[in-house]
């Protein structure tokens, strides 16, 4: 994944095999708290559902290196990457998840995908599709293009049939931008400026 400052992404991954990741209401919030720890520190968070197979994140990235404090007054101060954060955040998740099950192995497809959705000069709309059709008919996509990805992360419980409206699925972000929820995990003001909401 290679990200850049000032834009936004899209970032999603699957269980293996489509297999489950998440198996109860707790494995939600526990992967949530785990946002809040390794995705914050870098961007802030537009849009996200979680599903039973897999996630969808819509970030806008401020930071892709991030001074991590001294362990120790002798100690070196060492730099994370956004990269590394989302790696050691999906690692932490299938521990637990490992734990809990008690299984072993990866949860996760191998490659975590991020696309770029407002640089003019990498759109990747590669999985918005019409009448079994993939196409995307705009004609400034670096503008529009985020929009046409919020609608779609908020709309993937209703598109799996889990549930009627995209604010009856609690995990995920339509509830906050509804006002259901006071969710402190989205930035509102940030999502507005992009005409998001």
């Amino acid at each position: 994944m290679q990200f850049e400052k000032g834009y936004i992404y899209h970032i999603y991954n699957q269980g293996n095999n489509r297999r489950k990741i998440f198996f109860n209401r707790e494995n939600y919030l526990f992967f949530l708290r785990k946002i809040n720890i390794y995705i914050t520190p870098y961007a802030d968070v537009l849009a996200w559902c979680l599903m039973p197979n897999h996630f969808h994140l819509m970030v806008f990235v401020r930071e892709v290196e991030v001074l991590r404090p001294r362990a120790s007054l002798k100690a070196k101060p060492s730099v994370r990457t956004f990269n590394q954060s989302i790696g050691i955040m999906l690692r932490a998740y299938t521990n637990a998840i490992n734990k809990q099950n008690k299984t072993s192995g990866s949860l996760f497809r191998k490659l975590t995908k991020a696309e770029c959705i407002n640089s003019p000069k990498g759109i990747e709309p590669s999985f918005i599709s019409k009448s079994g059709i993939t196409k995307i008919n705009i004609t400034q996509p670096e503008k529009q293009y985020p929009k046409v990805c919020f609608d779609y992360i908020h709309n993937n419980p209703t598109k799996a049939k889990l549930v009627k409206t995209a604010t009856d699925w609690e995990f995920s972000s339509a509830i906050d931008y509804a006002n259901i929820r006071q969710g402190k995990l989205i930035n509102r003001a940030l999502a507005k400026e992009y005409g998001l909401i």
